[in-house]
């Protein structure tokens, strides 16, 4: 008899597809690709979120225009849960994807990327966004890198993984998958090993 070991979370590419926020909504993962269970899904495409498709309320309220989050060209990541459809976890693994893509992005890229709560900065211009929510049955993190930046809505400073110097933003985006699902693979062992009192 021998012991298999079944990966936690599945890490799936997407290829080419557009980010319009209704990613972020649960089962939409299985409902469009067949990826069943917890996934961390990537993709590279456009960015365009309308104002009745934000999640963030702050951003809503803030949005002076219809469509206040865009971009041209963005390398997504969308992840689901379906162990504890918790706001609060989901807000955790948010940083565990943030922290894990900067990690990344700061090897391929070989020069510093700080990173502010979930948001990812170079010199102060701004290379990503992310949001997290929960429903009845998972939960759910968006995490979006500039390619470029162009596209993005005006008054925002950002830049875009090509200005970092990073041609293979595929290579890229499996690291970052696999960096999170390895994260997430180890927290639960480390939950299964443990002595409690």
């Amino acid at each position: 008899m021998g012991m298999e070991t079944i990966p936690r979370t599945t890490v799936f590419d997407a290829g080419s597809l557009d980010y319009d926020g209704s990613q972020i909504k649960p089962l939409w993962a299985f409902q469009t690709l067949g990826v069943q269970g917890d996934s961390i899904v990537y993709f590279t495409g456009k960015m365009s979120v309308s104002r009745d498709a934000l999640v963030d309320l702050e951003d809503l309220r803030e949005a002076t225009v219809s469509v206040p989050i865009s971009s041209e060209l963005v390398l997504h990541f969308i992840v689901e849960h379906f162990d504890d459809p918790s706001l609060r976890l989901a807000y955790h693994r948010q940083r565990i994807l943030v922290a894990a893509a900067k990690k990344e992005v700061t090897k391929a890229a070989k020069t510093h990327v700080e990173r502010d709560a979930s948001d990812l900065y170079f010199k102060g211009r701004k290379l990503s966004v992310s949001v997290a929510t929960a429903s009845a049955s998972s939960a759910k993190i968006h995490l979006g890198l500039n390619i470029t930046a162009e596209g993005v809505p005006e008054g925002v400073e950002a830049v875009g993984l090509s200005e970092l110097g990073i041609k293979d933003v595929s290579a890229l985006a499996t690291s970052i998958a696999k960096s999170y699902a390895r994260e997430i693979a180890e927290i639960e062992d480390d939950l299964t090993k443990t002595r409690v009192f």
